[in-house]
């Protein structure tokens, strides 16, 4: 496979189309958080709050499965809006209904340094994923590089978020809270939408000729074929005279 500066034959309209859709879907999957804070914001009761944001999480989920969407999608945000409603419920704190976000931003805080590091920028992987190359852009450095330069924008947002939601959540401010994180999928599917533009100035029109790492293979000796044998070819014996026969001495007298 030749890595080329497009990730796959129609790749940047495939990225494009992946943003699009993902901006589509923010309005769906910020619901359970809009409606909690929203809630909270009016009643100031938490009970009320969660149930409404665990019914919008199930509306969600439904929706999803009528729209014929992959089921772990689904399946993952429900899983998160019941995480965050246990956490919240448990301590009585509506503040901690945000802590899984938090903690996300914070992982992803620490992680993504030592991706990049290690030749793994998330981006790279994202878009291996929906042009469906996988992990071939990884043969190439300029590919490579040009992902970090990429991700650089998208973790430059995750730690805008964190610097914004970290002191509100300390501060306890719920509701200003919830709204920071109602626009959290937004951002970053900007961010990854500025990356990506990032990353195609980078690379530019490089294309690959070989992958990264390897060597041509060495020329190997051809093998050594005996000749097939081939008789010699018949040559008649030369012609020779036959000897003369002495002549007979004379006879005594």
């Amino acid at each position: 496979m030749d890595p080329a500066a497009d990730p796959a034959p129609g790749g940047a309209d495939a990225v494009r189309i992946a943003v699009r859709k993902r901006l589509r879907s923010t309005v769906i999957d910020v619901t359970p958080v809009f409606g909690f804070t929203l809630t909270f914001a009016l009643t100031h009761r938490l009970g009320v709050a969660l149930t409404l944001a665990l019914a919008a999480g199930a509306g969600v989920f439904l929706l999803r499965l009528v729209r014929k969407e992959p089921v772990r999608q689904a399946l993952a945000v429900l899983a998160v809006v019941c995480v965050q409603g246990v956490l919240a419920g448990r301590t009585g704190d509506a503040t901690n209904f945000f802590l899984p976000h938090l903690v996300l931003h914070g992982v992803m805080a620490v992680v993504t340094p030592v991706l990049l590091w290690l030749g793994w920028p998330p981006l790279g992987v994202m878009v291996g994923l929906v042009t469906g190359e996988r992990t071939a852009w990884r043969r190439c450095a300029v590919r490579r590089r040009a992902f970090a330069k990429g991700h650089l924008v998208l973790y430059a947002g995750n730690l805008l978020m964190l610097s914004v939601q970290l002191p509100l959540f300390l501060a306890g401010e719920t509701v200003t809270l919830g709204t920071v994180d109602v626009f959290q999928p937004l951002v970053l599917a900007i961010g990854a939408l500025l990356g990506w533009r990032v990353y195609r100035r980078s690379v530019g029109t490089h294309r690959c000729e070989a992958p990264v790492g390897t060597s041509p293979a060495p020329s190997l000796p051809a093998p050594h074929r005996p000749a097939p044998h081939r008789p010699a070819p018949h040559r008649p014996a030369p012609h020779r005279p036959a000897p003369s026969e002495p002549a007979p001495a004379p006879s005594a007298p």
